[in-house]
């Protein structure tokens, strides 16, 4: 699309823009910034412009009020405490009105006028969501920071397995959407973890994505960048938390290696431990289990289930039960089993967590855990 074209040529109806421009201690650039967004505005796309103050400590608020009071599309709220970005966007998105909500940074490293090309692909009902990605065509860009360049393309290509979208730029803030879809999203990311909880759920809610090229001029730390390497760990367990429950099933297999696998070595750790301490094979294989159970549901609520589980959570609790005396059964009877016919016990337990590992998964998936159908999400 040729931006240049504008979305005049593409609708005769009027249609309004909601930009929410999240803002912390942005005071040098909040107002350059409103300048350019201001120019969006044309005969057919009106602007509503929600700027949210995440309690800065500079002048951005004063600067917010200032641009407020001459421009009657701005509106400013302010948050009493620093909560994160993702805090601020879920304010204002819930303040939107427009036909179209989309994300503007007040740091200017994004350039507001190329909005119009996200939006031409809303008007013309080709898309529900639309993504800026900075890295789609080759282009003279700023050098920056090799790492941290490297760890956005990390974290969206696990979040691309996760989700089974091929996106190029997950952790980019130009994201647009219709009003209706941003609005049904429960968004509980107070940080930068919103671009992956937001991305994990516009997949499961089966929107049509869609990409724009756009340019990028990025900030450094030295200039006020504030995301670090620990956004980045949380970015990466905000992929497995929000994505990993409809995650395809050879991706949660291999996590499942690492929750069950886990639970496994426990089962084994403490089997052992209570062998050793005194107590007879049955005692120790029994509390090992349960033990091991424990860790078991803890990793998997943490991780890979429960998000929209069709049980509530009584049922849940029951369903997660009846798992858990069959499989508490066959680890007590393949233990036994095999320590009677002279394998060794902690042969014999071994054996027993490897069918756990794989009797556990899919009754956590198909009994205690399943999806409910798309059209309940």
């Amino acid at each position: 699309m040729n931006i240049s074209n504008n979305i005049d040529i593409l609708s005769s109806n009027r249609r309004t823009l909601s930009l929410v421009i999240p803002c912390y201690n942005e005071e040098n650039t909040l107002k350059p910034c409103l300048e350019r967004v201001l120019q969006l505005k044309s005969k057919n796309l009106n602007l509503e412009i929600i700027i949210v103050d995440d309690c800065s400590k500079d002048n951005s608020l004063a600067v917010a009020h200032d641009l407020e009071r001459q421009n009657p599309e701005i509106k400013v709220i302010c948050h009493q405490v620093n909560m994160g970005k993702g805090a601020a966007l879920r304010t204002g998105f819930v303040h939107a009105t427009g036909d179209f909500v989309g994300i503007q940074d007040a740091d200017l490293e994004y350039e507001p006028l190329e909005y119009k090309e996200l939006v031409e692909t809303l008007l013309i009902n080709e898309a529900d969501v639309v993504f800026g990605s900075r890295y789609l065509r080759p282009q003279s860009r700023k050098i920056l920071y090799f790492w941290h360049s490297w760890m956005n393309k990390a974290l969206t290509f696990v979040s691309n397995m996760m989700t089974n979208l091929d996106i190029s730029d997950m952790e980019t803030c130009y994201k647009l959407f219709r009003r209706d879809i941003i609005q049904s999203i429960e968004i509980k990311e107070n940080r930068f973890g919103f671009e992956p909880e937001v991305v994990a759920k516009i997949a499961q809610m089966r929107c049509r994505i869609w990409e724009c090229a756009i340019s990028y001029e990025p900030r450094s730390f030295e200039e006020g960048k504030k995301i670090n390497w620990k956004d980045g760990v949380r970015a990466l367990y905000c992929i497995l938390h929000y994505s990993s429950h409809t995650a395809p099933l050879p991706m949660q297999l291999l996590l499942y290696f690492v929750v069950g696998g886990t639970s496994a070595i426990a089962n084994i750790l403490l089997f052992s431990l209570l062998l050793f301490s005194g107590f007879n094979i049955t005692i120790a294989t029994v509390s090992a289990f349960f033990g091991a159970a424990v860790i078991n549901y803890i990793l998997c609520i943490s991780i890979l289930f429960r998000h929209k589980a069709f049980w509530n959570t009584p049922f849940e609790l029951m369903a997660y039960l009846v798992t858990l005396l069959m499989m508490g059964s066959f680890d007590f009877g393949i233990t036994i089993f095999f320590g009677t016919i002279g394998a060794s016990p902690i042969f014999s337990k071994s054996l027993a967590a490897l069918v756990g590992f794989f009797g556990n998964f899919f009754m956590r998936k198909y009994i205690v855990f399943p999806e409910k159908n798309i059209s309940q999400l």
